[in-house]
């Protein structure tokens, strides 16, 4: 399936627009299952979507929230996905919702992505909203180009987990979903802004070596259709 390209004027407009199709699709599985789940990025570029779903009209105590990926540092830490969304997601009427971090306090990385796959088995499969971002190399979630575990979370038939990855890039080890925990979600959403990503989704749409540039398994292999957000 070819990704879906929505482009926008601008970083403000998007994040309304796509709060708009969100808060749909979770109020719509509140009506249908009584529950619904959201998996977002941390990184800059959410922020303002952040904000602009936090207030929308939803049965909030009905919602998980939970990060795609996350860094293994505190959660009070600078760097910390966790703070990101505590200060601009879980706010207003989105203060109701339930979180699921993915950082826990554990001596290494390892032992952290075990409680965080417990943790997250107590979420109902699939997500019905995943949120990706991507970066300059590529990667998306944490899967990084060359990554200690990346080939084992590509795996499409691998179970549904947290997986430790560390990488050149990624400064901190990380914790990140698996492929096949993300990729089928009702609603796979990647949000980019600015003209230097658009360049590097173009790169990506043309190759097919996910170790080199990782969101190309995304955009090739995901049951889910991916709805690419796009502001200048």
């Amino acid at each position: 399936m070819e990704p879906n390209l929505h482009e926008f004027s601008d970083g403000t407009v998007l994040a309304e627009k796509l709060a708009d199709q969100v808060a749909h699709r979770l109020a719509a599985a509140v009506e249908a299952r009584g529950e619904a789940s959201l998996a977002v990025s941390g990184g800059s570029t959410p922020k303002r979507f952040f904000r602009a779903i936090a207030n929308r009209d939803i049965d909030w105590a009905k919602v998980t929230v939970t990060l795609v990926d996350e860094r293994f540092v505190p959660a009070d830490h600078p760097r910390s996905n966790h703070l990101l969304v505590r200060e601009n997601l879980l706010q207003g009427k989105a203060a109701a919702a339930r979180f699921i971090p993915l950082y826990h306090d554990r001596p290494s990385v390892e032992e952290a992505a075990r409680v965080a796959t417990a943790a997250a088995n107590t979420i109902t499969p699939p997500f019905d909203v995943v949120i990706l971002g991507m970066g300059g190399d590529g990667h998306t979630a944490s899967f990084f180009p060359h990554g200690s575990t990346l080939n084992q979370a590509l795996d499409a038939a691998g179970p549904r987990s947290v997986l430790p990855m560390e990488a050149d890039g990624a400064e901190e080890p990380r914790l990140t979903f698996s492929f096949s925990s993300l990729t089928d979600a009702g609603m796979l959403v990647l949000h980019i802004e600015g003209q230097s990503k658009k360049d590097v989704l173009a790169k990506a749409q043309e190759g097919t070596n996910e170790t080199e540039m990782p969101i190309r398994a995304v955009l090739h292999r995901a049951s889910s259709p991916v709805d690419i957000y796009w502001a200048p």
